[in-house]
């Protein structure tokens, strides 16, 4: 016989203190709770104990003699009162939001529902027995943080990220063994760092790897939630990526990238989770206590409210549910050693309770944590709500996906006109949306292609989506991709659709690392990675997603990446901490900033309302002293471009970078100094970067500045 104590509220979990293990499971509204232990590969459970205890609306009890890597759930009582926003049903087996690691899949049935599905509304409690085909979780060793690169984090000003997928990265890499690929493990292989190293990467950051399931109509179409965006539990590491090495190789990998200079940043969900709308299925929050977890319309509590487009969303607004992506978010930091979070959907989590506000109390709540005051915060700025796009509405300490950036570039370099003021802006770090609540560039992160959409190179291939490997009838995903497929949809042979497509590959990418801001780069842009066109390749576990390592249809363009962030580290200019705003430097004519027509004079009221224009220059670097200064011309237009260069912005000029070239740098001491008020070439829909000596401070000038 199991004789159960009362062990205490607080941690929440199950925690083992060497000699058994405290369960503590937060319900306001339940009446009791059961805890079922099971064998691993079992189907029922072996014991069900009742919880003896409840403090502060935490049921709890503490078991001796159970171990690390015992098997459990619970079952929750409480009532069943769907149209009062309450759904325990005890035949329905619920995760512990708190579980460390989890054990087994789901098996998708009608089981999994506590509702009687087929009938016209959700009244009718469904009394079969899920664990059958349910997910427990495991009770874990204890927690001992020893390992925080927060601690020692790279500034944003010197952060250059890569947005990639842990299987899609390693799946086909042939330097990785068979139990490595697909594998967190696979991330600390030596190949893959030396790549990112190549790359400039400073910054990993990966898709969703919180536990996550596979949506029910995907797998009866034989997908996968690929990209990993349908959350159960937020705690425990995905188990499809565990592989040979367990939560151990994910440890592993985040402190042999940390070595390696490179950070690790997560694509965290908590705006929704797996159990979707009022009848989705019952996993874990929604039978603890639906009423709590989620966000319910006032007038019909039957119903979720949706923010986000997948049928519910977390009340981050009640405390307890607050505590819990707090606890989480700290967890990852301490236990795992992230450096820091991208929030997906991130406006839903500032609803308070329902409109977005930058003083939500979740965002009071990060910026006084003492652990995650420390880290790097992204925000997916916007969700589907009402109100739902804030671009530059987070507060300070947070930086934002800017969207506007990626759009402008798009458009700049696939020839739209009227687009010059627009992409200026987005090079000198969008001060006029970031300025405003008082942060810096470093708040925009600037990219030209992320998971959600085209990848780079499928923006300069494709005109039109096609997603219909994804079963939908090429109905899913958007079509505003602001693409160009310069003659060809899709694979070609053509030369000159060829040189076209990697030149314009080129400008996007030398925009998005020639910006003020955060540089963020696709996984596979380096390489030409191709979605064949699908712009929604969420539930595509294959080569579509994957990264082809086998064939490179451009062997330099990794090595122009890789230069581009040399580039950037090498000039100052290009990674200030303070916004551009045209303000002449003291004593000099010069100013912090020049926007310059091709005919080297500064862009004036007449210029800027040219809709025509398609070729400017911007130079920058007077006023960081000893910096060299940086001359930036762009051409988006078909014709070439003399630019002369003024002798009001200094000089002698030295071509440094080109985007005509394969590898994008310019040799040294191959082409000779361009004298002040001399003028150069600029090819068409090309990049062209010149470095000039710095300006002379006034000692080395007699004293005149």
């Amino acid at each position: 016989m199991i004789v159960i104590e009362e062990g205490v509220p607080a941690p929440l979990g199950a925690h083992f203190d060497g000699r058994g293990v405290n369960f503590a499971l937060f319900s306001q509204n339940a009446t009791a709770v059961d805890l079922c232990l099971f064998d691993p590969g079992e189907r029922h459970e072996r014991h069900v104990i009742r919880l003896p205890c409840r403090t502060d609306d935490v049921f709890h009890g503490y078991l001796h003699s159970v171990l690390p890597g015992q098997h459990y759930g619970y079952r929750v009582h409480g009532p069943w009162e769907p149209a009062h926003g309450h759904r325990f049903n005890p035949a329905k087996l619920v995760i512990d939001p708190y579980a460390r690691e989890i054990a087994g899949r789901i098996r998708w049935n009608d089981s999994l529902y506590g509702f009687r599905r087929g009938l016209q509304r959700d009244d009718a409690i469904d009394r079969r027995d899920s664990a059958p085909s349910m997910l427990r979780g495991v009770v874990t060793r204890t927690d001992t943080p020893d390992f925080t690169p927060a601690q020692n984090a790279r500034p944003l000003s010197e952060t250059v990220i890569y947005e990639a997928h842990v299987k899609a990265l390693t799946m086909t890499h042939p330097a990785l063994s068979a139990s490595e690929r697909g594998t967190y493990l696979g991330l600390a292989h030596p190949a893959i760092i030396d790549h990112l190293i190549k790359l400039g990467v400073t910054a990993l950051e990966l898709l969703p790897i919180q536990a996550f399931v596979d949506d029910r109509f995907l797998v009866e179409k034989g997908l996968v939630n690929f990209w990993g965006y349908q959350p159960y539990n937020y705690f425990a590491p995905e188990p499809r990526y565990l592989g040979d090495g367990g939560t151990g190789g994910l440890r592993y990998a985040i402190r042999e990238l940390a070595a390696a200079g490179i950070e690790t940043i997560l694509d965290v969900v908590y705006n929704h989770t797996a159990e979707g709308g009022s009848t989705g299925p019952t996993l874990s929050f929604r039978g603890i206590d639906n009423y709590s977890y989620y966000k319910l319309k006032p007038e019909n509590l039957r119903d979720d409210v949706d923010c986000t487009g997948c049928g519910n969303t977390l009340d981050v607004a009640n405390p307890r549910v607050m505590q819990m992506v707090l606890d989480s978010l700290r967890y990852w930091v301490q236990s795992y050693g992230v450096a820091g979070f991208r929030f997906d959907l991130a406006t839903s989590l500032g609803r308070a309770p329902y409109d977005f506000w930058h003083r939500a109390a979740f965002f009071q709540a990060v910026r006084q944590d003492p652990v995650l005051a420390r880290v790097k915060l992204i925000a997916e700025p916007w969700d589907v709500g009402h109100g739902g796009y804030r671009l530059g509405g987070y507060p300070y300490g947070w930086s934002e996906w800017n969207d506007q950036f990626r759009d402008n570039l798009r458009s700049f370099w696939r020839g739209d006109h009227g687009l010059v003021g627009k992409l200026t802006q987005g090079l000198s770090g969008s001060r006029e949306i970031f300025n405003p609540s008082g942060r810096a560039p470093q708040a925009s992160i600037n990219y030209a292609a992320s998971h959600d959409g085209y990848t780079l190179a499928d923006v300069v291939s494709y005109e039109q989506k096609h997603n219909q490997a994804n079963g939908e009838e090429n109905r899913d995903g958007h079509g505003h991709n602001l693409s160009r497929n310069y003659g060809a949809e899709g694979p070609t042979d053509d030369p000159a659709i060829l040189s076209l497509r990697a030149r314009q590959t080129r400008n996007m990418l030398a925009t998005v690392f020639l910006a003020q801001g955060v540089p963020m780069l696709l996984m596979g842009d380096e390489r030409g990675r191709t979605q064949q066109g699908n712009n929604n390749a969420y539930c595509q576990d294959n080569a579509v997603s994957w990264m082809d390592w086998a064939y490179d249809p451009d062997p330099e363009l990794a090595t122009f990446v890789g230069n581009l962030s040399a580039l950037r580290r090498r000039c100052p200019s290009l990674r200030r901490r303070h916004f551009l705003n045209g303000a002449h430097v003291d004593g000099t004519e010069l100013r912090d900033v020049h926007w310059l027509s091709p005919d080297g004079t500064e862009m004036d009221g007449a210029a800027w309302d040219d809709g025509s224009r398609q070729a400017f220059g911007m130079q920058i670097g007077n006023d960081i002293e000893g910096a060299q200064r940086v001359l930036v011309l762009m051409n988006a237009a078909e014709t070439p471009c003399e630019f002369r260069l003024a002798s009001a912005i200094g000089g002698p000029w030295r071509r440094v970078f080109d985007t005509t070239l394969a590898a994008g740098a310019v040799p040294p001491n191959t082409v000779p100094l361009v004298a002040e008020g001399g003028s150069v070439p600029v090819a068409p829909r090309s990049v062209l970067v010149l470095k000039a000596p710095p300006v002379p401070t006034a000692d080395e000038c007699g004293g005149i500045a």
